[in-house]
């Protein structure tokens, strides 16, 4: 099986970036921007809208204002893949519909996470449905695989008869699953052809680059994103092993509490902006002493947001 693909302008990395609340729990679309607007410069592209984002805290109409709001301010839309996958056929197509007028490069989308042990037959009927009523070739779909939250595993086959139905639309994946396994295992199957894999954290990035995928989508690209992006694109490089060791300690920080949670602590730290700190429930800031606890492990490390 060849794809003949439209050739991407995505990054190696991108981020699932964080969403900043307003006090009255609505996205705040300019300091967003702001905050894209730095990832861009350090290397990293935006998968806005999803999980980190908090993206299933907001409404379909919050996340495509946002999203209008961003391309208005300037982003660059050849570089972000918005997440918008749902558990409805009508949100999901809406979202995708409204990404692809702004000409974004590729959409994330996941799988209907609601209903448990489905089919491969009802995923398949899932994607082709919003596939076939958007009926645009320039549609560019990348398979968010999040087993951990939506108990949901993408199965080889189906990837395989969604790629062979749809060459050119569902052209790549995000995995998350955290294993390793997996992951190998669909980049040997289907990178030949050209489909695009992106390891879930940069703790799988050299493995992933070496394997034959093509970078990662990573929380913490939101915090640590110029030394990722670097690796990334030195990856071949006699040092890549040793960068990635770094990567893996500021991960190992932030892995130690919740990481939406604490990523914005860092944020609201750096940029010396306490209204970073808001989340939407379920989600609760860190404690006052895991805040500190946060910043002093992070200082211990010498890590820094320089520029924010």
């Amino acid at each position: 099986m060849t794809i003949s693909l439209i050739p991407s302008t995505l990054p190696a990395v991108l981020s699932p970036v964080l969403t900043p609340f307003k006090a009255d729990s609505t996205p705040d679309a300019q300091k967003l921007l702001k905050q894209c607007k730095w990832l861009s410069a350090n290397g990293v592209g935006q998968a806005i809208f999803g999980t980190n984002s908090e993206a299933n805290s907001m409404s379909a109409t919050q996340k495509m204002n946002t999203l209008t709001a961003l391309i208005e301010g300037g982003l660059n839309p050849e570089h972000m893949m918005p997440g918008t996958g749902s558990t409805s056929v009508e949100s999901t197509y809406r979202m995708t519909a409204h990404a692809l007028s702004h000409k974004c490069a590729g959409v994330l989308m996941l799988p209907p996470f609601y209903y448990k042990d489905i089919t491969d037959d009802g995923l398949f009927a899932y994607f082709s449905e919003v596939i076939q009523r958007m009926g645009n070739s320039a549609l560019q779909i990348y398979i968010y695989n999040i087993p951990p939250v939506t108990k949901i595993n993408l199965s080889l086959s189906l990837l395989e008869r969604l790629i062979k139905e749809y060459p050119k639309t569902v052209v790549g994946m995000k995995d998350s699953s955290g294993d390793w396994e997996y992951t190998e295992s669909v980049i040997k199957l289907l990178a030949p052809s050209g489909f695009r894999v992106y390891a879930g954290s940069e703790t799988f990035l050299m493995r992933t680059l070496r394997a034959g995928g093509v970078g990662c989508i990573s929380a913490t690209a939101n915090v640590n994103p110029k030394a990722i992006a670097d690796v990334a694109a030195h990856w071949r490089e006699s040092n890549a092993d040793e960068r990635q060791a770094d990567l893996d300690k500021v991960r190992a920080v932030f892995a130690h509490y919740q990481m939406i949670a604490g990523m914005k602590t860092a944020v609201a730290h750096f940029s010396k902006d306490p209204e970073w700190l808001r989340v939407r429930p379920p989600l609760m800031q860190l404690s006052a002493d895991q805040q500190a606890k946060l910043l002093s492990e992070l200082k211990a490390i010498n890590f820094s947001m320089p520029g924010l």
